[in-house]
């Protein structure tokens, strides 16, 4: 059976992939009155005294809201928020199998960021995280901007950095691989929405210099008009040299190709074209830029995609889990720019130096240290940010 049907029949038989399920036996009178009326006055009133107490006595503390305005879903775009929740249950169903973390998924039918924003935080009480999902671009960068100065929880939208910190633990390790550094690298980023930003984001903060952005219109210089004050913001920090042209010109003697953008984009003469032992990361779903093995056979010397089915497969999944996980346990008021670095390290160390090789720079996302690993690593980072509260 072709996985798209089974995957609808599956979820016919489900009825939806979430339950709510008690913690609490209530089986007699007394249980009533501790779990409800009159018992569950006390614990209304220490909230009410002290709000922090809602970490104590609720499900507050584990508990994170997957919200979408449906407008970015996977790669079937702006099909609104109710066709998104089977989307966004899924996302709440990873975090509990990969890292043990309650999610509820809230779809907002609206696409104005003031109403969606207002929306959030209206809600925010009941939550301890906000994670932002399949919100367009350039939308989502204000979205998360003004979320995160309004709210006291963390706010993550996983669309940006789960994808920025994934793709840059792959690309540590293929640097590891390849003995070149991150400083050297000659970098061209395929798709210029939230994804491609993000990354470009991280990868400067790691200390790459040299990036080039493509829009549909071809490589992004700095006084072209942009989308977004973040799109802008990130063309006066590349392409220093002020190339002009497409995809094929921005190949010549690079050392990465990241594609976030659509498929069969990049051709064989492409990948010819660039430096010495490259990396291609073809993320595009369900068909990347260029598959694997046409890569492969043009010399590239890393290959990942966002497909399950091809080594080094660069899934968020190996970084909200772990990330929220970690701010949870420490009540953390922000998810900072360095414990996302420091989950993007955490991800790269889960790869052993045996195991290290062309075919594996990032771990499997069924890898149960690897959730453990960046939880520890962003709780750290917390603390030494100064936004852990306990």
């Amino acid at each position: 059976m072709d996985i798209m049907e089974k995957a609808l029949k599956a979820h016919e038989e489900w009825g939806g992939k979430l339950e709510i399920n008690s913690k609490v036996a209530i089986k007699d009178k007394e249980a009533l009155s501790v779990a409800y009326t009159p018992g569950v006055a006390k614990p209304c009133l220490e909230i009410q005294e002290n709000p922090a107490r809602s970490y104590d006595l609720t499900a507050r503390h584990n508990l994170v809201a997957v919200i979408t305005d449906g407008t970015a879903v996977l790669g079937l775009g702006d099909i609104g928020p109710l066709a998104a929740m089977p989307v966004m249950e899924g996302k709440c169903a990873l975090f509990r199998e990969f890292a043990g973390v309650n999610a509820f998924p809230v779809c907002v039918s609206s696409k104005d960021p003031d109403e969606f924003i207002r929306t959030v935080e209206l809600i925010s009480g009941s939550f301890g995280g906000i994670n932002l999902e399949d919100i367009s671009a350039p939308r989502c960068f204000e979205i998360e901007r003004r979320l995160k100065k309004l709210l006291d929880i963390p706010v993550f939208h996983d669309d940006q950095h789960g994808t920025a910190i994934v793709a840059t633990a792959a690309m540590l390790n293929a640097c590891k691989m390849a003995g070149k550094e991150m400083s050297d690298l000659k970098i061209v980023i395929n798709g210029a929405g939230a994804a491609g930003v993000a990354i470009a984001e991280m990868l400067l903060s790691f200390g790459v210099k040299e990036i080039l952005m493509l829009n549909s219109k071809g490589i992004i210089c700095e006084g072209d008009k942009l989308t977004s004050e973040a799109l802008t913001s990130l063309s006066q920090r590349t392409n220093r040299a002020k190339i002009r042209g497409g995809l094929a010109e921005a190949m010549v003697g690079a050392d990465v190709f990241i594609g976030v953008s659509k498929p069969n984009l990049v051709t064989q003469d492409m990948v010819c074209s660039m430096n010495e032992k490259p990396f291609i990361f073809a993320m595009a779903n369900p068909v990347p830029e260029i598959m694997p093995e046409d890569a492969k056979a043009a010399g590239a010397f890393v290959i990942g995609t966002g497909r399950s089915d091809f080594p080094n497969q660069i899934n968020n999944v190996l970084a909200f889990p772990g990330i929220f996980k970690g701010a949870l346990s420490v009540r953390a008021s922000d998810i900072t720019e360095n414990m996302k670095r420091a989950a993007a390290l955490a991800i790269a160390g889960c790869v052993s130096e045996d195991q290290l090789c062309p075919e594996c720079v990032i771990p499997n996302p069924f890898d149960p240290q690897v959730s453990e690993a960046v939880a520890k690593a962003v709780a750290e980072a917390a603390v030494a940010d100064g936004v852990a509260r306990i």
